[in-house]
């Protein structure tokens, strides 16, 4: 054990330190960084954002960058020629505690007869 009277620090006084240090310190960022899917999951459900979070700056600056890509590619599609290749939809930042997005499965043939019959006033 360290001695606290000479200067050293304990291992509790580490942690506590370590704890609350800001949410966009260098160490605090590469413990988040470690973390698994699974365990931005669990923080999530747990509700441990003091493992996990960011500050308001950073959610902020998030924030605008989800929109200002959305506006480029939002511009880049309306004055792209439809022939051309189209550009693919940005992915919102990876914010703590969030997994990544969802997936989406593409609609077979009867899925599609369906949905355009309803569409077009047809019942399912």
């Amino acid at each position: 054990m360290l001695d606290v009277h000479r200067g050293a620090m304990s291992w509790r006084q580490v942690r506590v330190l370590i704890q609350h240090l800001p949410p966009e310190s260098a160490t605090m960022t590469g413990l988040r960084n470690a973390l698994t899917p699974e365990e931005y999951e669990e923080q999530a459900q747990s509700g441990k954002p003091e493992e996990g979070r960011w500050s308001m700056d950073q959610h902020l600056l998030a924030g605008v960058t989800d929109s200002l890509q959305q506006i480029q590619y939002i511009l880049v599609r309306a004055n792209s020629d439809s022939k051309g290749p189209k550009p693919k939809r940005p992915e919102p930042m990876r914010r703590p505690g969030v997994g990544g997005p969802k997936k989406r499965d593409k609609i077979n043939e009867a899925q599609a007869d369906t949905l355009f019959k309803l569409i077009n006033g047809g019942a399912a």
